[in-house]
C-alpha cells in the first residue's frame, strides 16, 4: 500500500505573524518558515504505518512556490520516500488545493492519504473533506487514532461528545488531529540522505487544474487587545456585574 500525505509551508508555530501596514495580508519578509504542525503528525502516523508493514511507499506533496521544496526535505528526511512539489506563486484556496490533490491521488492511486486536519495560517479545515468528496471516498477527520486492518481502517476521531470509532474501506482520507502522535526529529544521517531522494516537480496546469482565487481579501487586522480583567470579593458582585454586562438578565 501507499500513503500520501499532503504537506504546506506556513510561519512557524514559534513566530507571531506580523500585519503589513495597508492591512493587505500577512508580512512573510524574513520570516522563519516550517512545516505545517498538523502536516508533520499526519507525516509520523504514516511512517509508523509502513514501519510497522503495512505500507510500502509514502509519498509528500507540497503545493507552493519554490521554497516548499524545503518542507518536502523535512518530510523526507523525516523517513517519506518521494516527493511531490507542485509549484506555484499563487495563494492557492482550499477548493483548487483539493482540485490538485485529486489528480496526484489519481494518478499515485493511494491506498491512503493522511492530511492534516488544518493549516495554522488560515485555519479553513476544508482540504480534506473537499479532497474526500472529490475522489468519492470514505473519509475519518481529526483522527487520535488510527489502525489498518487488511482492506479496512479503524479511525478514532475526536468529537464534540469525546471520541468515535469509525471502520473505513480503503483507498480512504483521514485528517490528523494534535492527539494522534509525537511527530519525531529527523537525524543528521537523515537529513542528508533526504537530499538525495527524488522530488518530483509539478505545476497547477499540468494537472489542468485553474488557482485563481475565488475569493476576496478585504482587509487583514490585528486582534484586538484583550481588556484587563476585574477582581471582585464575593459571588454577588460577580453576579452583579455579570448583569450589568448584559450576559444575564
Amino acid at each position: 500500500m501507499k500513503i500520501m500525505v499532503p504537506v504546506k509551508r506556513v510561519i512557524d508555530y514559534n513566530v507571531r505573524p506580523r500585519v503589513k501596514p495597508d492591512g493587505s495580508g500577512v508580512d512573510l519578509a524574513n520570516v522563519k518558515m516550517s512545516m505545517n504542525p498538523f502536516d508533520e503528525i499526519a507525516v509520523e502516523e504514516a511512517l509508523r504505518i509502513k514501519e510497522a508493514g503495512q505500507a510500502d511507499e509514502v509519498v509528500v506533496v507540497s503545493i507552493g512556490p519554490a521554497k516548499a521544496v524545503d518542507t518536502l526535505r523535512s518530510a523526507l528526511a523525516m523517513g517519506a520516500d518521494r516527493a511531490i512539489h507542485v509549484q506555484t506563486d499563487e495563494a492557492v484556496e482550499p477548493l483548487a488545493v483539493a482540485k490538485i490533490l485529486k489528480a496526484v491521488f489519481d494518478a499515485e492511486q493511494p491506498g491512503l492519504a493522511i492530511l492534516g486536519k488544518q493549516a495554522i495560517d488560515d485555519d479553513a479545515n476544508q482540504t480534506g473533506q473537499m479532497l474526500a468528496a472529490l475522489t468519492g471516498r470514505p473519509q475519518g477527520t481529526f483522527a487520535s487514532k488510527v489502525a489498518v486492518e487488511g482492506d479496512h481502517v479503524a479511525v478514532t476521531r475526536e468529537v464534540d461528545g469525546g471520541a468515535e470509532t469509525v471502520r473505513l474501506q480503503l483507498p480512504a482520507i483521514i485528517t490528523a488531529d494534535l492527539r494522534l502522535n509525537e511527530p519525531r526529529y529527523a537525524s543528521l544521517p537523515n537529513i542528508m540522505k533526504a537530499k538525495k531522494k527524488p522530488i518530483e516537480a509539478t505545476t497547477p496546469a499540468d494537472y489542468g487544474v485553474d488557482v485563481a482565487p475565488r475569493l476576496t481579501m478585504l482587509k487583514v487586522t490585528e486582534p484586538a487587545a484583550r481588556a484587563a480583567g476585574v477582581l471582585v470579593g464575593s459571588v454577588d458582585e460577580l453576579v452583579a456585574r455579570i448583569k450589568d454586562m448584559g450576559v444575564v438578565a
